[in-house]
């Protein structure tokens, strides 16, 4: 995430910002809005690039420079809460042990940081594996350190509290929170390599683990609406359960562990009145309609890469889902004008019936140059607009 805190020191919200939550409102609602909705995510070396490319002040900010409609902001998910434990740290990189108990290497010229040693290495360490309370007031209301916020395309230590990231968000954008799910979890807590195996070496109490993980995170998801209070207008869960190809797990497999969690999370959003955004890299079109009897509002990021189709998938399901991304970053990492436009108003054909925010099929590269980002974000804005005319 781009920017720990917005510009605003009140929580008296704009007529925009308004505009912004009807306009997904509608969009999760099956309706044409006045416009598209645009949201995205960005690495930090990318921001940087676009700073000076487009000429631009040190603190220039594309959500707002750009007016887009959506934000996220994550509170602190770690099973233990507690400021990191620097291993090793020089000018080139840093070593820290994270609330995940697991070791991470951050090269601070490479994009995205590196899991090298798990704790939480056997079955049984697993399942003896306790999580700190949920409901901790720490996670929402003081500032500190955790592994989502913390150690990604940058290194950041002692983060602003949660609370007062989304209030100074609030009054200009439509604002989601953030929960991840089990996969996610089990990502940083056991390595992805040990989840797959041990689901089926374990096959009688993998299950039990899966389990402790769902209720962890369905909490945290109660306790994050419960702090915001009112000010949240949707919830992104994160979620990957598949790479290029497919599925991580036997989809009948997912369906009966994984599956009942989303549900939840869902249910209850929905109960409070919230969007639900579910993000899922890689290919699930296995599992699509899945998402769609769970009731999930947006789709996202829709990885092109993956062989995720916006157009393929609009024609098989029509409405009963909306879709957020699709456009491919690594296109627009070619600086091809001509070819980033036709492939941008082939996906904004999706667009027509409402239920679309258009962004990319995952986050915005430090290849992407400052102009192709400004190019696109115009052409989305002439082309927009409804009811479509392109």
């Amino acid at each position: 995430m781009f920017n720990y805190t917005g510009k605003s020191t009140s929580l008296d919200r704009s007529e925009n910002a308004q505009k912004k939550v009807k306009r997904l409102q509608m969009a999760a609602g099956h309706q044409e809005p006045d416009r598209i909705p645009i949201g995205e995510f960005f690495w930090n070396s990318f921001i940087n690039r676009w700073r000076i490319e487009l000429g631009l002040p040190k603190d220039a900010n594309p959500y707002y420079h750009y007016d887009l409609d959506w934000i996220v902001v994550n509170p602190n998910m770690d099973p233990h809460i507690k400021n990191f434990k620097v291993l090793f740290n020089n000018e080139e990189e840093v070593q820290v042990e994270t609330g995940y108990e697991v070791e991470m290497r951050k090269r601070h010229d490479f994009p995205m940081p590196e899991m090298i040693k798990w704790k939480v290495d056997t079955i049984g360490k697993l399942l003896d594996f306790t999580f700190d309370n949920p409901y901790d007031k720490r996670r929402y209301f003081a500032a500190g350190d955790d592994h989502i916020n913390g150690v990604g395309d940058t290194f950041e230590q002692n983060i602003p509290a949660w609370i007062d990231r989304v209030k100074s968000f609030y009054p200009d954008f439509a604002v989601f929170g953030g929960v991840g799910e089990i996969n996610e979890c089990l990502t940083r807590l056991i390595g992805q390599e040990n989840a797959m195996l041990w689901s089926m070496m374990h096959y009688d109490s993998f299950p039990n683990a899966i389990a402790k993980i769902g209720q962890f995170y369905f909490d945290i998801c109660k306790a994050q609406v419960e702090a915001a209070d009112g000010l949240l207008d949707g919830m992104v869960i994160w979620g990957d359960v598949a790479y290029k190809n497919g599925l991580f797990f036997d989809p009948e497999y997912w369906r009966e562990h994984f599956k009942p969690w989303v549900k939840k999370m869902v249910d209850y959003c929905h109960e409070k009145g919230l969007m639900v955004i579910y993000h899922g890299c890689g290919n699930v079109n296995a599992i699509f309609g899945d998402y769609i009897e769970l009731g999930v509002d947006f789709y996202n990021p829709l990885e092109a890469k993956a062989n995720m189709d916006v157009n393929c998938l609009r024609e098989k399901y029509g409405h009963a889902i909306g879709f957020c991304g699709n456009n491919n970053v690594m296109d627009w990492e070619t600086g091809d004008k001509n070819q980033i436009k036709a492939d941008v108003l082939k996906k904004l054909q999706a667009a027509r019936g409402g239920s679309f925010i258009f962004q990319s099929d995952h986050s915005v590269t430090s290849q992407v140059s400052g102009s192709t980002y400004d190019f696109i974000i115009k052409l989305v804005r002439e082309h927009g607009n409804y009811p479509l005319k392109f």
